[in-house]
């Protein structure tokens, strides 16, 4: 009786690990086309003649909330003057 119910609880964690192993996988192959499809669109910005480079900085600062990207701003203005570039 105890064979069983180990061997039920083996056969249950089996199943669910499985499934977790194949629900990583069909995300990770949506990620891969999610990603394809995101440079196929920078493709078509620089074949329009748009600088991706800052695209991309866009992009990312636009993720940003609006003190997030003060401050990093600020730190930046503050490291370019010490350099002598502002």
């Amino acid at each position: 009786m105890a064979d069983d119910i180990a061997e039920s609880s083996q056969t249950v964690a089996a199943g669910q690990l499985r499934a977790l192993i194949e629900r990583i996988e069909r995300l990770e192959e949506e990620k891969k086309t999610i990603s394809d499809d995101i440079k196929d669109v920078y493709a078509e910005a620089k074949g329009t003649g748009f600088d991706t480079k800052a695209i991309r900085t866009i992009v990312r600062l636009r993720k940003q909330d609006a003190n997030e990207r003060a401050e990093a701003e600020t730190i930046l203005d503050l490291y370019m003057a010490a350099l002598g570039m502002a």
